[in-house]
């Protein structure tokens, strides 16, 4: 199943436009704290259709089967911008993140990091264990050079560092990792520069 990872929602309602039947859900569990009534609103004024927005505020509704049922049978998912680490600690080891692996998935900003085996904490940049779709690459947001370096040293060689801003866009499925919009994405591997397209399963 494929990913797309934007940078932000204005990156993502000037490059993508659903097909009118699809059936598209909005996942707000990144938003809890900020507010999931507000960012669905925000979602559905930018893409300019209606987007049913799903509540899973905690580890029990993230377990709850007719939740799980309804995000196994959209054709896309939308992950709104929101806290990485919440929705890390409420979709871990779940029936939804199940559901999750298995859909095709819009993820927004820093919610976008939790994906990968390897996420970078926003709290200071180190890498820690993430939620596993794909190993190869790291997602990380914008952050000061000082920590961007701090996380280079950290990751194995191997792991590239993705730093998608406000108005990038990458793409990826099964494994393999393309530039949608190119504006905004810093690649490396280790210290160098490195290409997306060029990052294997």
């Amino acid at each position: 199943m494929a990913t797309v990872v934007a940078g932000s929602l204005g990156a993502l309602a000037g490059w993508w436009t659903p097909d009118p039947t699809a059936d598209v859900v909005a996942l707000l569990t990144p938003a809890t704290f900020s507010g999931t009534a507000r960012a669905h609103a925000r979602l559905v004024a930018a893409l300019g259709r209606d987007v049913e927005g799903l509540e899973a505020p905690d580890r029990a509704s993230a377990q709850d089967p007719g939740l799980v049922a309804r995000v196994a049978r959209a054709d896309a998912v939308v992950l709104v911008e929101g806290s990485a680490l919440h929705a890390r600690s409420v979709w871990r080891h779940t029936a939804l993140l199940d559901a999750l692996g298995r859909a095709e998935l819009v993820a927004l900003g820093e919610v976008a990091t939790v994906l990968g085996t390897v996420m970078i904490d926003p709290r200071g940049g180190a890498p820690t264990n993430g939620l596993g779709r794909w190993a190869a690459v790291a997602l990380t947001v914008p952050a000061s050079p000082a920590q961007l370096a701090r996380t280079r040293a950290l990751l194995a060689p191997a792991t590239a560092l993705v730093v998608v801003g406000p108005a990038g866009i990458v793409r990826e499925e099964a494994g393999r990792w393309s530039l949608a919009v190119a504006t905004d994405v810093e690649v490396t591997r280790g210290a160098a520069p490195a290409r997306l397209e060029d990052v294997g399963p």
